[in-house]
């Protein structure tokens, strides 16, 4: 049996949704978390199938299988990655930015829409508590429901959605987590990899027909305002189309414009046997 990855933020709901509810049974043991913590346990060979960040495959992918059919991703607006800041994104030259660790697509995302779009460079800087330091007026990234968070409570000339900015300069979508198998673990079993694919893209099946279900498990993890999560699962996009690809492959041309990373990746799924 795989151990494998899942966020552990309500993102991913329409996802994984039909394994709470008991619907489906997932082969494979899971094992939720922040997303730059499942790049880590990815890395190491904790895991062996699951969600990372699209940064970290940008950066590795050479380590990897990317996997057809699923993604985190937004056609424009995200919601749930966003910059918090008293002064216009293009304000920010020399501004020191609060950044969670948890999250490496973002902040990179953030840093490329700073520096190609904005041509100004802030320094980020770590921190445990960025909707703290929102609060406190320092500039902050927040990631998935702390960012949601501060889009229902502060100001709204104060946030700024990543997904929005990114969209309004390029015309591309985002794309935050794509699956991945470690490439020795599907040369070794890619019948395994096969079977958790398949459950992923079946539960998200039944997800699609069954959101009224999906928002009741996600009210029950954290309450938000009536309608909110119709709207923001409206937004999001699940399905690693050839237009998230294109999206994807835009924010890793920038990445590599800015030297984050050292080589452009591969942006189409290898064929695995498995389609939508």
């Amino acid at each position: 049996m795989l151990n494998c990855g899942r966020i552990k933020y309500t993102n991913d709901l329409p996802v994984y949704a039909a394994f709470d509810e008991g619907v489906i049974a997932y082969p494979g043991k899971l094992h939720a978390d922040v997303p730059s913590r499942l790049n880590e346990m990815m890395r190491d060979g904790l895991l062996d199938v699951g969600p990372i960040s699209a940064f970290a495959y940008a950066q590795d992918a050479d380590r990897y299988v990317l996997l057809p059919d699923l993604c985190i991703g937004a056609r424009d607006e995200v919601i749930s990655v966003v910059l918090v800041s008293n002064v216009p994104p293009a304000l920010l030259d020399g501004a020191e930015i609060a950044v969670t660790p948890e999250s490496a697509t973002g902040r990179n995302l953030l840093r490329v829409l700073l520096e190609r779009r904005y041509s100004v460079h802030a320094k980020f800087v770590e921190s445990s508590d960025t909707a703290a330091a929102a609060l406190s007026g320092q500039p902050a990234l927040l990631i998935g429901d702390s960012a949601i968070d501060a889009m229902l409570t502060l100001p709204v000339e104060n946030v700024y959605d990543l997904g929005t900015l990114w969209h309004d300069w390029t015309g591309e979508q985002t794309v935050f987590a794509v699956w991945v198998a470690r490439r020795e673990v599907y040369e070794r079993d890619p019948d395994a990899v096969r079977a958790c694919m398949h459950a992923l893209t079946d539960a998200y099946t039944w997800a699609r027909g069954n959101m009224p279900a999906v928002i009741a498990l996600a009210q029950g993890i954290i309450a938000r305002p009536a309608g909110f999560y119709e709207n923001y699962y409206a937004k999001l996009n699940f399905t690693f189309h050839s237009a998230a690809q294109r999206g994807l492959a835009a924010y890793c041309r920038e990445l590599l414009a800015i030297g984050a990373i050292e080589a452009l990746p591969p942006i189409v799924p290898e064929a695995i046997g498995v389609s939508s």
